[in-house]
């Protein structure tokens, strides 16, 4: 089965028979609410490649769900962990603080959007981040209404849960959960009104909010700028911009989740970049370290210092060597011009998912934002969502050796993450496999 003269190499079936071994010690040990998208057990990565136990070599379009935007064993970012790890793993910032800390809330500063005065929070995950920029601005704000929308994912914590909008399988038989979030609709343009505009998708949310939950009461507006797990829904030019302008005019926080859409993602270091948006408060995680779990909290320093000393923190949030990477990762991507390395990487992708769309009906819709591009699959003709041909046309990548990832509320878009570092012939025949898949699946 090997694949002669390309980046893939297959020289077993996917999975292979080492790790089906690992999958049978796996069903014995881990809990089955743990999935995985495709069980080939992963020996090393690099630059959009892995390279699994039984010798196969796969392209990886997916990066870990947005996190190895500088590759999966970064030198740089290697050799920043070892060189923490030898000088000490932990000491806890909130016991015997260190530098590593205050430099990544310092970049953290730099680079968000706004040129206000910031103060960042670290913590582990994008749940946890999107949790404690809840938690800001209820204390900044006295207020307890938290606004989130249609399609929108933001972490599998009771909060975050409820704040998530899709039921299985992030919410089923989890609740209850916690109250005081509200729902509004999102701008969603393959599936809005034609001629919607993004000020009205905005007015339209907004009167919903207004007339539900009111305006004196909304603590913050939560939104991605580029919904993630939703589908990769880009919002009309205008939705944005509108709901800063209501937040400011109405005393609530515009709190951006950027989790998935940060560090250069988009082709810009902040999706909101796009269209000049600076939120009061801003989530990250995923890319901010090169595959080490770390996130953060970053806004306005009157709204993060409004919260009294030890009201935030945990005890592994900003992780020392954590830390290290996420300094060795800005680094790369600021050298390497990884913004600009995104925008190269749609120029050569879109085109490709455009094909798609003119040659096969089932294609309802092409969209994203620099390496975060995704394609929803329909019944042609119709807007009806078409799950089990996204499941087939994954599989068919996967058998393949590329990895892709399924997402959306009805789970019908496939979406396309490749590390921001992964060369041109490689993405290429990354794209050739994924368009052999829909050939064969949409015959």
């Amino acid at each position: 089965m090997t694949t002669v003269g390309t980046a893939r190499r297959l020289v077993t079936e996917l999975p292979g028979p080492r790790s089906k071994e690992l999958h049978a010690r796996r069903d014995r040990a881990v809990a089955r609410g743990v999935s995985s998208v495709l069980p080939a057990y992963v020996d090393h990565a690099a630059d959009g490649l892995l390279h699994d136990v039984d010798g196969n070599t796969l392209i990886d379009l997916g990066s870990g769900i947005a996190v190895t935007n500088v590759g999966a064993a970064a030198p740089a970012v290697t050799g920043a962990v070892r060189e923490q790890a030898g000088r000490f793993t932990h000491s806890c910032f909130m016991v015997s603080p260190y530098e590593p800390y205050v430099a990544v809330c310092e970049e953290l500063a730099a680079l968000t959007p706004g040129d206000y005065e910031k103060r960042s929070a670290l913590f582990n995950s994008g749940a946890e981040a999107v949790e404690n920029a809840v938690k800001i601005a209820r204390h900044a704000t006295g207020r307890t209404a938290v606004v989130a929308f249609d399609h929108a994912y933001h972490g599998r914590s009771n909060l975050t849960m409820a704040l998530t909008a899709k039921n299985m399988p992030y919410k089923q038989g989890f609740g209850p959960f916690a109250p005081e979030v509200y729902r509004a609709p999102m701008s969603y343009p393959f599936r809005d009104p034609a001629g919607l505009t993004g000020g009205q998708a905005a007015r339209r949310a907004l009167d919903h909010v207004e007339a539900q939950v009111g305006a004196g009461n909304v603590a913050a507006v939560l939104v991605e700028p580029i919904q993630g797990e939703g589908g990769f829904v880009v919002p009309a030019p205008g939705f944005l911009p509108e709901l800063a302008r209501w937040c400011a005019e109405h005393g609530a926080l515009l709190v951006a989740d950027e989790v998935q859409t940060g560090f250069c993602r988009t082709g810009s270091w902040f999706a909101c970049e796009h269209e000049g948006v600076a939120p009061d408060l801003v989530a990250t995680a995923k890319g901010i370290a090169g595959g080490l779990p770390l996130s953060a909290v970053t806004g306005r320093a009157e709204i993060m210092d409004a919260v009294h000393p030890g009201g935030l923190g945990g005890t592994y949030g900003g992780n020392p060597i954590a830390c290290a990477a996420a300094l060795a990762s800005i680094g790369i991507m600021r050298e390497r011009d990884l913004a600009g390395a995104a925008r190269r990487i749609e120029r050569l992708v879109r085109p490709r998912l455009t094909g798609l769309l003119e040659r096969h009906p089932q294609v309802g819709d092409v969209r994203g934002r620099g390496a975060m591009l995704a394609v929803e699959l329909v019944r042609p003709g119709t807007t009806e969502p078409d799950a089990e041909l996204t499941r087939r046309i994954a599989a068919a990548c996967h058998a393949r050796g590329v990895l892709v990832l399924t997402a959306g509320t009805y789970g019908n878009v496939l979406r396309f993450l490749p590390p921001l570092v992964i060369s041109e012939p490689v993405l290429a025949e990354g794209f050739d496999v994924v368009e052999e898949a829909f050939a064969e699946g949409c015959a």
